[in-house]
């Protein structure tokens, strides 16, 4: 028990003087890894505390990774190093260009005493739900982008409510979440706003839109522009060997469907920018060069980052659209 040090009218809060005293035993080294820690009850014992106050203290050690707990023997020491005070679970949909550069900036801005594990499940749903419910409680922070995965909400709701961020993309049944999210049927509407002037020009405007993983805010983003201001439309869920024509424009999500037009264009010996036209979503350096310049609609993926490692610093709780714009070039 000497490890533990509880001083009356300090003006600190009891489980933070567990805490600090755990960790000053570490830095001294008469704590080390695989050391066994009081028990609770004689933690409450000895100082006359509620359970709580101690499993309070305990349980934000285990969620900074410097404790663990084996089920009726006790608590144990994991880890010596006690300058990591925030464990972030990231909890990604997939692994791309965009979420690698929202990733390493959140990396960039949350700082070095936070430990952040990086997660992905690929759009199933069994492994959303496996990682959530395998590390609900090891972690101080929860961020996770749950995409339009059915059930996510109800998984999400088990995790400690104070600790979870939503990223990317939100719902209605996640809106109580502070979030940094994409407002996808308003982007796509005022960035084809933005480009109708340009679009004028063309006779019909086609979204390929799979429907697997784009959300599905762009086609009703989209679908609500063509209603307002009359453009002949059609949705599409894959282009493979479509015959292009004169005058159509295609809005395009996913950078596969946008490779396969690119190269149907050039059998059709079709001019992009003039005989037919392309918007690309998702901004990346390559569309800045590639058939002389592709327009795209891109949200600012290394500002969602840095935004969300300030949110999470800060401990404030907001609700905030990452800012999304057109970028016009040849292909329109």
């Amino acid at each position: 028990m000497n490890i533990i040090s509880i001083q009356n009218n300090l003006g600190i809060p009891k489980y933070k003087q567990i805490i600090a005293s755990i960790e000053s035993s570490i830095n001294k080294k008469n704590l080390k890894k695989g050391d066994r820690l009081p028990s609770v009850n004689k933690v409450c014992l000895a100082f006359s505390l509620s359970r709580d106050t101690v499993l309070q203290a305990y349980d934000e050690l285990k969620k900074r990774g410097i404790i663990y707990a084996i089920p009726g023997k006790g608590y144990y020491i994991k880890s010596v190093e006690i300058t990591i005070k925030e464990r972030v679970f990231l909890l990604f949909d997939e692994l791309n260009n965009f979420k690698e550069d929202i990733y390493i900036s959140f990396l960039r801005n949350i700082g070095e005493e936070v430990q952040v594990d990086i997660f992905f499940y690929y759009f199933n749903t069994k492994v959303f739900k496996k990682l959530i419910n395998d590390n609900n409680g090891a972690y101080t922070k929860y961020i996770i982008m749950p995409t339009d995965l059915a059930d996510a909400a109800s998984c999400i709701n088990t995790l400690p409510v104070n600790e979870v961020y939503i990223l990317d993309q939100t719902s209605e049944a996640l809106k109580a979440y502070p979030s940094v999210c994409q407002n996808f049927p308003k982007d796509i509407y005022d960035a084809l706003v933005k480009g109708k002037p340009k679009l004028d020009k063309y006779n019909k405007l086609i979204m390929i839109f799979p429907g697997f993983r784009e959300p599905l805010g762009m086609k009703t983003g989209f679908l609500n522009f063509c209603n307002d201001f009359l453009f002949e439309n059609e949705v599409i869920t894959e282009f493979r060997e479509r015959e292009i024509k004169v005058g159509e424009v295609y809005i395009i999500p996913n950078d596969r469907d946008l490779v396969r037009v690119i190269e149907k264009a050039k059998r059709q010996d079709l001019k992009l920018g003039h005989d037919f036209g392309i918007i690309s979503y998702n901004e990346t350096p390559l569309k800045k060069v590639v058939e002389n310049g592709i327009t795209t609609i891109s949200t600012n993926f290394e500002e969602m980052g840095k935004i969300m490692a300030k949110m999470v610093l800060s401990g404030k709780k907001q609700n905030i659209e990452n800012k999304s714009s057109l970028i016009m070039r040849n292909s329109l």
